[in-house]
């Protein structure tokens, strides 16, 4: 038994596994994470504590419920081998394949890890600072952890609801390029809802397109399409942590409760190497500051004060008309021919791109009126920090 113990202790590296309970979006109390991680915890926690007889039976109800759970079947095997000799490592079988087998130790590491090192109740993802209000959820994906996250926008506030395991691009994240098997960084958009019936079995319940490459991506040259939030194959339960050419993949009956939260052209996805959490005080003290930015670059416009209007833009900017010196001039030319102008906005999202540099995505409606000119726009915009102050690098229509 001692042997056994030492055995899942190496391959999982994990000790005992605790089960919190969080507030669900109804309000009710649900398992803090996906049945399988739940279930492979208590499996774990058996182990353990020595119950390894009720840990098979655990196993085995688990298989029966996903009987293509390839991991548990593994687990599985060794409960089984430790009857008749000392096992030495886990999935301590010598006919399996050891690319399999590393494959399905990653997976196991990245679901307990996960379902152990949880986020404490009162952070939220960095990322998340304004949800405009028509989008009722948000989507974090933390590639190193293999893990989505589900956020309610409760009245602005991002609320946690549920996370799931995932499988991402082959060779890591920071996709840049078509065909380099990594999936992208940045802040995303679920451009359409692709059923079963219109795909192949490879992409399992269905699929849900996101807008890779963004206007940020283009801007910096990378290139490639197809990165999708998909199911697996129909023999397939879970891919090991990164298993695809760049999509995001999720099983079947977590991608068909995850189809509930989208919202086809309105859901961010925002895929981040690793995720930064914040205090809720925070939070708020960030999104305020960058609301006050929002709206003083808004105030300026109204001013007709252009060189107020353009302080507010980076000599680095560059929209697809051309460069800063290029929009600078058309400002100038336009705001010759005002006498007043208003400028409202409205469904406004801030969003903090993940990545090494210092950015926001900003969305908005914008309602343009003066002397001579009316329009509704919806614009995004990225903003970076420059010696300390948040500048406009790029504007365009969304």
């Amino acid at each position: 038994m001692r042997r056994l113990k030492a055995a899942l202790h190496r391959g999982f590296a994990l000790a005992f596994v605790c089960f919190p309970l969080v507030v669900s979006a109804s309000g009710g109390l649900r398992a803090a994470a996906a049945d399988a991680d739940m279930a492979l915890g208590e499996v774990i926690r058996d182990i353990e504590h020595r119950r390894t007889d009720d840990a098979l039976k655990k196993v085995d109800a688990l298989l029966l419920r996903y009987p293509n759970f390839r991991l548990a079947h593994l687990i599985r095997g060794d409960l089984l081998l430790a009857r008749t000799r000392p096992l030495s490592a886990f999935g301590d079988s010598p006919e399996a394949p050891a690319e399999k087998l590393a494959d399905l130790r990653e997976e196991a590491i990245a679901r307990l890890k996960a379902y152990r090192n949880r986020p404490p109740s009162n952070y939220v993802p960095r990322y998340l600072l304004q949800m405009e209000p028509d989008q009722k959820f948000a989507i974090v994906v933390d590639t190193q952890r293999s893990r989505l996250y589900i956020y309610q926008n409760d009245n602005g506030r991002p609320r946690f609801v549920a996370d799931y395991y995932i499988a991402h691009g082959k060779l890591g994240a920071e996709k840049t390029r078509e065909g380099d098997k990594r999936t992208p960084v940045g802040v995303y958009h679920v451009t359409a809802n692709l059923p079963r019936q219109k795909l192949s079995d490879f992409y399992g319940s269905g699929a849900f397109p996101i807008n890779y490459p963004n206007e940020w991506d283009r801007q910096q040259g990378r290139n490639g399409h197809g990165i999708w939030l998909h199911g697996t194959p129909s023999d397939t339960y879970s891919r090991p942590p990164r298993a695809s050419d760049g999509c995001v993949v999720l099983t079947n009956q977590d991608l068909d409760t995850l189809s509930g939260y989208l919202q086809v052209g309105l859901t961010p996805v925002i895929i981040s190497n690793t995720i930064e959490w914040l205090s809720l005080d925070d939070w708020a003290s960030e999104r305020t500051a960058l609301n006050r930015e929002i709206e003083a670059w808004r105030k300026d416009w109204e001013s007709r004060d252009v060189d107020r209007y353009l302080a507010h833009y980076s000599r680095s900017f560059r929209n697809n008309e051309g460069d800063y010196g290029q929009w600078a001039q058309q400002k100038r030319l336009v705001a010759a021919g005002k006498s007043w102008v208003k400028v409202d906005l409205s469904k406004l999202s801030v969003f903090r791109n993940p990545g090494k540099q210092d950015m926001i995505v900003v969305t908005f409606e914008q309602d343009y009126r003066s002397n001579n000119l009316s329009n509704v726009l919806k614009k995004r915009q990225y903003w970076v920090k420059e010696g300390g102050r948040w500048k406009i690098i790029y504007e365009g229509f969304a």
